[in-house]
């Protein structure tokens, strides 16, 4: 037991005190993320608004995601990272904190837009950040640090909030998110001062090539639309699935997402530590964690029993925890081409569109088809993904193939 743990322990080593730094930010402002996984329950049980409507509200959400994250991107490359963050989780702190307050459907619309707009452009911003924070041979590694203190502020959000919502209303949740963005940012005014800070690897390409000529990037890009539109179900139906085909409380919802939490902290790390020594390269691990979570929906169209909920849920979350760290570590290696703003704003981006469709898609599928037949289009979504992922593994192949004659003229 004591080898295991100092094992684990060696998984952390060689991180930059910044990198520990941004991870703790992210746990904070991330601890206080309670109202995102209830935003459906709280849209038609409190609001009483209909399905299609929160389906409306979710694409908002979704647009502000894009607009926000293409914003942050030109931010970042302008003014830099430090600025585009602080900036960002102060005001999105106000924002939430005030949502509360507004009940009509078009000031809701409104309000998420511009909410999500100003909390997502800490995304490109971010990750720039943690790329210039990070030595190249650690980046993975720093991707996934990030992620666990994400997750493990995600998982006691949800359990706390299902607490807080049965003793107390919604309007406590957006108190608690606002009150812990607000936190945030004086954490980082203190600890990540760029006068303060030490630079590792900052990239800054003097003649970068259009992101738009970068063919695989795009085969990629698609993928990850793919990959966030099934996985995002975890975040608006699957929780409506959760109460009314398995009668579930919210309270008990809490603890299955809270699960997803829960195994990222414990697991994610010693897995791709141990991944990144295999012979698997970045995309066919991409392509094996959006198989997994294709499969999660599968499952639930197998049985009708409580148990099978948690199966889903772990399927679904070893499929996250491959996916998105070693995505993210592909666009991290790639954007040394171009500027790097632009790159990781349009990796954020391929999410946010996976937030406008996948919400409203799912909420329509369900309202007119059920859940049976909403399950079995986001696993013909997933194969579509994993096909695209097979086709940049062919692209990326020929690149390197194509690089070998001028590295062998250099020797």
């Amino acid at each position: 037991m004591k080898k295991l743990y100092f094992n684990y322990l060696n998984n952390f080593k060689g991180l930059s005190k910044e990198v520990w730094w941004l991870a703790l930010i992210t746990l904070i402002n991330r601890a206080g993320t309670m109202v995102i996984p209830f935003l459906s329950l709280y849209l038609t049980k409190s609001l009483n608004f209909s399905l299609n409507q929160v389906g409306w509200i979710m694409t908002c959400f979704g647009l502000g995601s894009v607009v926000g994250s293409w914003l942050g991107g030109k931010l970042t490359d302008k003014i830099g990272f430090y600025k585009v963050m602080k900036a960002s989780l102060f005001l999105t702190g106000v924002l939430f904190i005030s949502l509360q307050f507004v009940t009509s459907f078009a000031g809701i619309c409104a309000g998420i837009f511009l909410v999500i707009l100003v909390a997502d452009t800490f995304r490109p911003a971010m990750f720039v950040a943690l790329s210039a924070y990070s030595k190249p041979e650690n980046k993975t590694r720093s991707v996934t640090l990030i992620r666990l203190a994400i997750n493990l502020g995600f998982s006691a959000g949800p359990a706390v909030g299902g607490i807080i919502i049965t003793t107390l209303s919604y309007g406590g949740l957006f108190w608690v998110d606002g009150i812990t963005c607000i936190l945030a940012t004086l954490l980082l005014t203190n600890v990540l001062h760029p006068k303060k800070s030490r630079v590792v690897d900052e990239v800054k390409n003097e003649n970068p090539v259009s992101i738009f000529k970068d063919r695989a990037f795009w085969i990629f890009f698609a993928s990850m639309i793919m990959f966030g539109v099934v996985f995002l179900q975890f975040l608006s139906t699957l929780p409506l699935f959760y109460k009314d085909a398995h009668h579930l409380t919210e309270f008990q919802i809490g603890l299955l997402m809270g699960l997803n939490g829960v195994i990222i902290v414990v697991l994610e790390m010693p897995l791709i530590s141990w991944l990144e020594k295999s012979k698997f390269s970045k995309e066919i691990l991409m392509f094996f964690g959006l198989f997994l979570t294709g499969l999660s929906f599968v499952v639930l169209n197998l049985a009708n029993w409580t148990e099978i909920l948690v199966i889903s849920m772990i399927l679904a979350t070893v499929g996250e925890m491959i996916a998105f760290p070693f995505s993210n570590a592909f666009v991290l290696e790639r954007a040394k081409r171009g500027n790097q703003g632009e790159y990781m704003a349009y990796y954020s981006i391929s999410f946010s569109l996976s937030h406008i469709f996948a919400h409203n898609f799912g909420m329509q599928f369900v309202d007119v088809l059920g859940f049976v037949d909403t399950w079995n289009i986001m696993i013909l979504l997933s194969t579509i993904g994993m096909v695209l992922i097979l086709i940049l593994v062919k692209m990326i192949k020929i690149e390197k193939n194509e690089l070998k004659p001028s590295n062998a003229t250099l020797n």
